[in-house]
């Protein structure tokens, strides 16, 4: 009697490597970022290591590829909610807040993968650009309730998420509730619309 041999699925360049940021989500949340490198990703997605390598070329370069794939999720997701709301500021700012705060405490592996990246040159213009890009998305959804022009409103989305920031860290640490932090954002958006 012959044995098969498992057949594996042929993926698209695109699909394979969203398989493999998955599969390297799943290691971090279980080992940590230390226990994510090229080698254990490629024996954990069951591929050999050239397409881990094809992919992402460095260790550096696969956590900054799962930090980017993670923001991108988080902001597509705010996108929707946004999209699927009643047209009010207070929605909108509630929204914001609670996608904002539902994100640190959901996805821990922001802070993780930040931490595992420290040092590298190439952290800070990509968290740079995720911001720029989050504030974008923010400064989209409130453009129809402010009387700011678009670079002051745009500014102050920025600042905003500074707070916002500020707020998380004393959601995480046990020092405020979800709904203490989500209240007091949702209040400074709404109140920071207008000049």
């Amino acid at each position: 009697m012959t044995q098969e041999r498992p057949t594996t699925t042929r993926l698209s360049k695109p699909a394979r490597r969203e398989q493999l940021l998955d599969e390297a989500l799943g290691i971090v949340r279980t080992r940590g970022a230390d226990g994510l490198t090229l080698v254990t990703l490629a024996e954990a997605a069951g591929v050999s290591r050239p397409i881990v390598y094809d992919h992402f070329g460095t260790r550096a370069g696969l956590l900054l590829a799962l930090y980017r794939d993670l923001d991108e999720r988080h902001r597509l997701a705010l996108e929707d909610a946004v999209r699927d709301s009643p047209g009010t500021v207070d929605a909108i700012a509630g929204l914001i807040s609670a996608s904002y705060f539902a994100c640190a405490l959901d996805i821990p592996e922001f802070a993780t993968l930040s931490a595992a990246l420290k040092g590298n040159p190439d952290l800070e213009p990509t968290q740079h650009a995720l911001l720029t890009a989050y504030t974008t998305t923010m400064a989209t959804a409130l453009t129809p309730y402010s009387a700011l022009q678009p670079e002051a409103l745009h500014l102050r989305c920025t600042a905003l998420l500074g707070a916002a920031e500020a707020l998380a860290a004393e959601l995480t640490h046990n020092r405020a509730t979800a709904p203490e932090v989500t209240t007091t954002l949702t209040q400074l958006i709404a109140g920071g619309l207008t000049p």
